[in-house]
């Protein structure tokens, strides 16, 4: 009897137990997707901790390019220009000599 009763026990906490969680529904929407059209500019500048560096970036579609810089140690400034294709990331590395902020300033 006792097996009987802990054989049922068994069987009512299994089928009792929560199921799992079930894949969500689609909700109805339908986004359409297009290029990608995007820009945007950042920057720190902050002389107390001599921290001067950025980027920025245009994509339209499949062509993207942009920039970014860093201020290194010895007033030098490292700047990459960029464009990226269907063939890839294709930088240009330059170095600057000082000047502080604005990643367009000091660069040959």
């Amino acid at each position: 009897m006792k097996t009987v009763a802990l054989l049922l026990l068994v069987v009512v906490a299994a089928w009792a137990s929560p199921q799992g969680y079930g894949a969500p529904t689609s909700g109805g929407q339908d986004y359409q997707s297009g290029p990608a059209v995007y820009n945007f500019q950042w920057d720190v500048n902050d002389s107390p901790s001599s921290n001067f560096y950025g980027q920025n970036e245009d994509r339209d579609g499949d062509n993207t390019q942009g920039s970014y810089y860093v201020q290194l140690p010895g007033n030098r400034q490292l700047k990459v220009d960029y464009t990226v294709d269907e063939f890839g990331f294709h930088p240009v590395v330059t170095y600057g000599s000082g000047g502080q902020g604005s990643g367009g300033q000091g660069y040959q």
